[in-house]
């Protein structure tokens, strides 16, 4: 091989290695902006320990969830509750959020996915009130599309991390707990009126209707009483039953006017219970399945009896609980107190048309 030859060939590699190198350059243009980042964490650094507030912002509402002391509560809601299990797996949740894929994404794109304004923001703060996390929760992922999208579980969720609007992730989470509903993140427990003494049921028209007994095993007496009528004891029973244990649907907003939850003219029902408490609930309209109510808890617990002094336990545990409620209006089941809210009528035994 001659010199000539050999220059020529030297030339030939340096034009095809620049070629390639080239071609390498274009092809890491083209690729998604986050490319390789497959199985890696989605919100790099946020610690659990770090997290003091969660923000959860959608088009037309937004909640807090501030941490107090060993406890959560939602800012929106005159400080209520929240779960604290539900609030520690959601930020767990989000510490686990690995990105299972990525996809270079446009302007009409984010609009088509809900990565715009029109999806729900959730910010991770810190004490100081600044942000250590953010992301832009989009539509749900599916993998094969289902009759019903909008009530499907779904397989997970697109996600947009801001600062980062070239890229949108996919999760394998679909991130229900990422909402604003209260009812989505608010302690259940409620209050328990147990071992009624006496129910008065007091409408906010009409006859009312007041059911007592002087003991557990006693027969219940019913005022008014006519003469030649008596009480069904298993209605009696049912009735004073349906307080034991009474979970919240959701607690209302505090701007909410008595007007406008219908407890400026309130069904009140007054339970007083063998251990010396007085629950006074006030119903107010019907939303859906549930009555707007509210509720106060009067008295010292007195237990009497062989397990008095577990029972004296247990009441004073739930107590704090029960009589902090009287601050809020909240919500419950109407199917609650479907066996409290008759008329005096329905709780007296038929009479035999054949006697």
């Amino acid at each position: 091989m001659n010199a000539r030859i050999a220059a020529v060939l030297v030339l030939l590699l340096v034009v095809l290695g620049g070629g390639a190198l080239l071609v390498r350059q274009q092809d890491a243009a083209q690729k998604p902006p986050a490319s390789g980042t497959l199985g890696q964490p989605l919100l790099k650094g946020l610690k659990a320990a770090d997290v003091a507030s969660i923000v959860v912002r959608e088009p037309k509402a937004t909640l807090t969830i501030a941490r107090k002391g060993e406890q959560w509560a939602i800012a929106e809601r005159g400080g209520f509750p929240a779960d604290f299990d539900k609030v520690r797996e959601f930020v767990l949740k989000a510490l686990e959020l690995k990105i299972g894929q990525t996809e270079p994404i446009g302007e009409k794109d984010r609009a088509r996915l809900q990565l715009d304004d029109a999806g729900t923001l959730v910010e991770f703060q810190g004490a100081d009130g600044k942000p250590l996390a953010r992301f832009v929760a989009g539509k749900k992922y599916f993998k094969t599309e289902p009759e019903k999208p909008e009530t499907a579980r779904g397989d997970g969720r697109f996600i947009l991390l801001p600062g980062d609007e070239k890229a949108v992730y996919i999760v394998s989470d679909p991130l229900a707990q990422a909402s604003t509903k209260s009812a989505d993140w608010i302690a259940r427990p409620g209050f328990g009126a147990e071992g009624v003494k006496a129910l008065d049921y007091r409408p906010a028209a009409g006859e009312g209707w007041k059911i007592e007994r002087s003991g557990d095993n006693a027969d219940w007496k019913l005022t008014p009483l006519k003469a030649g009528e008596k009480i069904e004891v298993t209605k009696a029973n049912s009735a004073s039953y349906s307080l034991n244990n009474i979970e919240l649907a959701d607690v209302a907003a505090k701007d909410l006017k008595p007007g406008e939850t219908g407890l400026d003219k309130p069904i009140t029902l007054v339970a007083t219970t063998f251990d010396g408490l007085t629950y006074t609930i006030r119903l107010g309209k019907l939303v859906g399945d549930n009555y707007y109510a509210q509720v106060a808890v009067e008295g010292e617990p007195k237990p009497q009896g062989k397990d008095a002094e577990d029972r004296l336990k247990k009441l004073n545990e739930r107590l704090p609980r029960e009589r902090a409620l009287a601050g809020h209006v909240v919500l419950v089941a109407k199917s609650k107190f479907d066996d409290i809210l008759k008329p005096r009528a329905e709780l007296l035994e038929r009479k035999d048309a054949n006697k």
